[in-house]
Parts: structure tokens; C-alpha cells; sequence
């Protein structure tokens, strides 16, 4: 079976070469006071389409570039935390890989459902952007 190997500590898990905090409220925080907006990654260790996101998305330089823009926070489904869970039904996620861009505050900007290649994943960063920039929540 195909699985997307991931490396963790205690407050960041790795996918691909991108590092990914593990508290929201960390990086809600964070978010707030640097303004910028929160994109979240909801992810599985069984999940192909995760590695693909591994391999193919988070290693391109552009990417890289574009998702500094955004505090990254990575949210395993796999962990029956009541923070992952609690997550989970907020953003109404019952599948990976998706995406949730949001507000400090938690309002979604833009979703990704599903595998995104690097262009179309680029594409959803600029417009949570630019949403972001002007006050429009989906």
C-alpha cells in the first residue's frame, strides 16, 4: 500500500519539505498577530493522494514561496484527538487531502476538496489571498 510518510515532533509534522504546525490555537494566533491568513491541511497516513501532495506540491519552489504567505497548520485525521476531531466537524472535512484557507478567526475563505496539482493548488493559494486582503469569506 502507497502511504505518505511523515515526520512530527511535538508541535510540527513535515510533509514533503514544508513544515506544518500541529496547534490551531497556536496558529490562529500567530496568524492574528502577523496578519495572515491560516491554511489547514487535513491528511492521513494511509492517503495516496497525500503523498502526491508530498511529492509533487509542497517540493515545487513556487509553492513553497507562496504557502510562506500563510501560517500552515496539519491536521491528521487519524488522530482521534478531540482537536483533530473538533476540527474536523468545524470545517465539515470527512475525507483527505483537503485544504481549508481561513481567517485568524476561522472563517473559510476557500476549500480544496480533494487532489490539487501545482497549478490549480496555486491558483486556490492566490485567491485565499486575495479574499483574505479584501474581507470576503465564502
Amino acid at each position: 500500500m502507497h502511504a505518505a510518510p511523515t515526520l512530527s515532533d511535538e508541535n510540527y509534522s513535515y510533509h514533503g519539505d514544508t513544515r506544518w504546525q500541529t496547534n490551531m490555537t497556536a496558529a490562529e494566533q500567530t496568524a492574528a498577530s502577523e496578519g495572515r491568513p491560516v491554511i489547514v491541511y487535513f491528511w492521513t497516513t494511509w492517503c495516496t493522494y497525500c503523498e502526491d501532495y508530498n511529492q509533487k506540491v509542497y517540493s515545487d519552489p513556487t509553492v513553497q514561496s507562496e504557502l510562506e504567505d500563510f501560517v500552515k497548520v496539519a491536521v491528521n485525521m487519524d488522530d482521534d484527538g478531540e482537536s483533530a476531531s473538533r476540527l474536523q466537524r468545524e470545517y465539515n472535512v470527512n475525507y483527505p487531502p483537503q485544504h481549508v484557507i481561513i481567517t485568524p478567526e476561522g472563517e473559510v475563505l476557500v476549500r480544496i476538496n480533494g487532489y490539487a496539482g501545482t497549478e490549480d493548488f496555486l491558483s486556490y493559494l492566490e485567491a485565499g489571498k486575495q479574499r483574505y486582503a479584501t474581507g470576503e469569506s465564502q
